[in-house]
């Protein structure tokens, strides 16, 4: 697809766009609402943030920083040229769109609901974040150091792997009452 193809085509990708924001009743990140997109038709991914950025400047959609993330969402003006503009997508990319939206976003709950990073400091510094995020909010966050990459990375894919225990295990401590007999 070249982007200056006929006004119909790119008149269809917008109203797929507004669509999947639509049907997810829900913000969705920049990744995962492509996914859906790319899903339902080819579409270039330079194409694709040109069309986002398009329905941005004429208030379709509107964005906003959550965490650490840029999120979008359907506009009632872009609701209301969603409603008018329906007919114009094929009921075969409403289909393919409809198909491919609850696996997309459950797959992107679950990648992001456990999140785990490190960044360096220097060769021997590391900063460790582990963090449980449900619904696109930080539930839980931890940070930690350590003294080497390997144990950086350590911690990190444990945490990964393991944070379904990790987790209720430190909430059980923090929560357990000490006794303080000095």
């Amino acid at each position: 697809m070249k982007i200056t193809s006929d006004d119909e085509t790119l008149a269809e990708n917008k109203v797929l766009i507004l669509y999947v924001l639509d049907q997810a009743n829900k913000p969705l990140t920049n990744d995962v609402l492509y996914k859906i997109v790319l899903a339902a038709v080819n579409m270039n991914y330079f194409y694709f943030q040109q069309f986002i950025l398009d329905l941005i400047n004429v208030g379709y959609i509107f964005t906003f920083q959550k965490e650490d993330q840029t999120l979008y969402q359907i506009t009632e003006s872009g609701q209301r040229t969603l409603d008018l503009t329906l007919d114009l997508l094929p009921g075969i990319i409403k289909l393919k769109a409809d198909t491919n939206l609850k696996p997309i976003l459950d797959i992107s709950e679950e990648e992001k609901s456990i999140v785990a990073e490190y960044t360096p400091l220097n060769e021997n510094h590391y900063i460790i974040n582990c963090r449980v995020v449900d619904n696109n909010e930080t539930v839980f966050e931890v940070k930690t150091f350590a003294g080497s990459r390997e144990q950086a990375k350590q911690i990190v894919d444990n945490w990964q792997n393991n944070a379904g225990t990790i987790y209720p295990q430190i909430l059980e401590i923090l929560t357990k009452e000490q006794n303080n007999s000095n």
